[in-house]
């Protein structure tokens, strides 16, 4: 395997972004059927993608082997003001992440969250967040293996 290189991803991206959501977003259409809709227009996903990094403090970042692209990650940079009952607090959150199928368990995606928490890092921030789906076994098992740990549970029930 070559090196993995992990830069910036601009405006420019968004169809390679794109195309490399349909991996994740296949899992959860298969999950829940009820919350995400199947893959259409690759091209208003892109615009998607490209409203996404016109937010403030969003970040996107490419996973590239051999000038092929084989992962992405999205983030947001979080500001909260404290008040009587909360500290203020800086944290970076993770949004989004794929990783090529042909690439799995290589680093991809450990490259790719090193990129956002050096990101947090350089904006001030003192933690990173994400959520995961609980149907997504792998990537519970991929955010233990880097140390994330449990922060707030979420509960769901059908009315």
């Amino acid at each position: 395997m070559t090196e993995i290189e992990v830069r910036r991803a601009t405006e420019a991206d968004a169809v390679v972004l794109a195309r490399l959501n349909e991996i994740v977003h296949a899992l959860h259409v298969e999950a829940r059927p009820d919350v995400f809709v199947p893959a259409g227009d690759k091209e208003e996903v892109a615009r998607l993608f490209v409203r996404f990094l016109g937010r403030e403090g969003a970040l996107a970042f490419l996973a590239e082997e051999a000038g092929r692209a084989v992962g992405y990650v999205t983030g947001v940079v979080h500001r909260r003001e404290g008040d009587v009952m909360m500290r203020a607090r800086s944290f970076v959150s993770i949004e989004h992440i794929a990783v090529d199928p042909e690439v799995a368990r290589s680093g991809v995606g450990s490259a790719l969250a090193r990129a956002v928490r050096e990101a947090g890092r350089a904006a001030g921030c003192t933690s990173v967040l994400t959520d995961v789906w609980d149907f997504n076994e792998a990537a519970l098992a991929f955010f233990a293996e880097l140390g994330f740990r449990p922060m707030r549970h979420h509960l769901e029930q059908a009315l």
